[in-house]
């Protein structure tokens, strides 16, 4: 049986990252991998357990064949390595950090994705994303903007599980975990 492919999204700042680090032993533990991603930046800015690469290094891997998914977001390029399909194919579940914009994409590749958005109040998201300093008020207003644009399509989809994660992280672990096991919640 060929493992599932779950698809976290959600807008940058909330929270993406951390929940992947929190539930990372306990994925481990359902046989779930956590994908490393490929990204036009370098790790330390990424702020995530990402390979970060040149935009020209990452141009000649996804000519190679390199990446089973690939996108473009906010001026970086992000790629997910092929071997998820080695993974999925044999029985293993993969979680990767995907994009919003590229779902329908990822949708036609591996139809029976679990979708899984994480969302946080727009408040509290715009705290995150001044507290993370990346970003000039401009960009976190776009962000914000986006994010509205994005999550009102989304939340009304109905193959779509939505995870809030404004409160606390422990508890979107286990709705996470809950999901993953099979909870009605994400039925």
């Amino acid at each position: 049986m060929a493992g599932r492919l779950i698809y976290l999204i959600g807008p940058s700042g909330s929270g993406k990252d951390s929940l992947l680090d929190a539930a990372r032993a306990r994925l481990a533990e359902r046989g779930c991998r956590i994908v490393r991603r490929v990204i036009t930046r370098s790790a330390e800015a990424a702020g995530e357990a990402a390979q970060g690469v040149s935009p020209e290094q990452f141009a000649a891997m996804d000519a190679e064949g390199a990446f089973a998914l690939s996108w473009q977001a906010n001026g970086l390029s992000y790629g997910i390595p092929r071997e998820i399909d080695d993974w999925l194919a044999a029985g293993e579940d993969v979680l990767v950090n995907g994009s919003r914009g590229h779902l329908a994409q990822t949708r036609l590749r591996y139809p029976t994705l679990l979708v899984v958005l994480l969302s946080v109040d727009q408040a509290v998201l715009r705290q995150r994303l001044l507290a993370r300093g990346r970003e000039s008020i401009a960009d976190i207003d776009e962000r914000l903007a986006r994010n509205a644009r994005f999550s009102d399509s989304l939340i009304a989809a109905p193959d779509v599980f939505l995870l809030d994660n404004s409160g606390a992280l422990a508890l979107t672990v286990e709705r996470l975990l809950g999901c993953l096991d099979g909870h009605p919640a994400c039925a």
